[in-house]
């Protein structure tokens, strides 16, 4: 069985944190996100130098990562891509902190944590995530590229 074969079938239930259902492209974190000094508010980029994906956009993106690291200062950073524009579309995260509670809540996106599965060892950047954190589901219809341009 293919990855993304896998990938099709996968449906991981949790917690929803911010209610909401959206689809979009997955973006994965193997590492925790800083936001105070590690995210650029204004375009919506990670900007911490040794992290993983320095330099990527997380605007319009499902956002899934292990958690918040850093100061209390996470949330309004957080906030902040609400304000402009250039918030996740959503975010799944595996270690609920209250630090990432409030982030998610000052941000209003759809949010799910505390999964049956670990999202960010099963789900893979570009996945067609679907987030429905009314019913705490995140279902990952496949990669993101087959989704939009079935062959």
């Amino acid at each position: 069985m293919t990855g993304a074969t896998r990938a099709q079938q996968l449906v991981l239930r949790g917690r929803g944190i911010v209610p909401g259902r959206v689809e979009g492209e997955a973006l994965v974190s193997h590492e925790t996100i800083s936001g105070w000094g590690g995210i650029d508010p204004a375009t919506g980029t990670i900007i911490e130098r040794r992290h993983e994906l320095y330099g990527v956009c997380f605007t319009g993106k499902v956002l899934v990562f292990p958690g918040a690291k850093g100061s209390s200062g996470w949330s309004g950073f957080f906030q902040s891509t609400r304000l402009m524009g250039t918030a996740p579309l959503a975010m799944v995260f595996t270690n609920l902190t209250t630090k990432a509670a409030l982030g998610a809540i000052v941000t209003r996106v759809p949010t799910v944590t505390e999964l049956d599965d670990d999202p960010v060892a099963r789900i893979a950047t570009g996945d067609l995530v679907e987030v429905d954190a009314d019913n705490g589901l995140v279902v990952v219809h496949g990669p993101w590229s087959q989704a939009c341009h079935p062959q």
